[in-house]
């Protein structure tokens, strides 16, 4: 698959896939390897990626579950392009598709009510409450620029099923802002897990599991710590990224 200047391959550790990206652009994280562990698809669903940058959760989803179908729906074109040859790349091009699109008129190409799972790794930045990169492509990852959790709650409304699911990971001050707008939107939080960085220390982000169209009863998962106290990766983070302890 031949790469465009300034792009290059990274290994997505999971599979043998690799992910085109480019260095001046937002690069998937820690973030997204964990949303794509705790979304946990089913088999033989589909399942649509909103937002997906150079597609890292979707392919991380596939890898994962192999009877999985997925999505992905990108904003930028350039990116979505990146996703698209990511897709050919890795062989995957029966089992998941990239729109350029605004995900918040996904439902008028890929219908209502057609998705058992919806995932979303948003931009963190509240729009005014940051200053924002001046890197175009960092910017619209990274800061609303006008998205809001209420749209992402509304897009996957509108995809989700009944009883469908959607996954987010958000930052941990702003989780009741997400928590409210799946709400608003008819969206139950069901299941939530806070990330530390270290076992002493606040959480990072959050992970939320809702339900569309589901009762009320908020689950609490155990606390995600990714590195032990004196610094090492914890045994939680060394499953999530499916690596295997040295023999002694």
């Amino acid at each position: 698959m031949p790469l465009l200047p300034g792009e290059r391959l990274d290994d997505l550790q999971c599979g043998g896939y690799r992910l085109i990206q480019r260095p001046d652009a937002f690069r998937f994280g820690t973030d997204s390897v964990l949303l794509a562990d705790f979304a946990a698809p089913r088999p033989r669903t589909r399942a649509v990626d909103l937002g997906c940058g150079t597609g890292a959760v979707a392919m991380l989803m596939a890898a994962h579950e192999p009877g999985l179908c997925v999505d992905a729906v990108e904003l930028q074109p350039d990116i979505a392009d990146m996703a698209r040859r990511s897709v050919l790349l890795n062989g995957l091009e029966g089992r998941m598709r990239v729109f350029a699109a605004d995900l918040r008129d996904a439902h008028t190409f890929l219908g209502h009510g057609q998705y058992a799972l919806a995932v979303c790794n948003p931009p963190y930045g509240r729009a005014g409450g940051t200053l924002p990169s001046r890197n175009e492509s960092v910017r619209l990852a990274r800061h609303e620029c006008g998205l809001t959790p209420g749209d992402v709650a509304k897009s996957a409304a509108r995809l989700l099923k009944n009883g469908g699911r959607l996954c987010v990971v958000f930052p941990a001050p702003r989780a009741l802002e997400m928590m409210r707008a799946m709400e608003d939107h008819g969206i139950a939080p069901k299941r939530v897990r806070t990330v530390h960085g270290m076992p002493d220390r606040a959480p990072k982000f959050v992970l939320i599991d809702g339900v569309r169209g589901g009762g009320s009863g908020l689950h609490w998962l155990p606390p995600l710590v990714l590195r032990t106290a004196d610094g090492s990766f914890s045994a939680e983070w060394k499953r999530i990224y499916r690596v295997e302890e040295a023999p002694v």
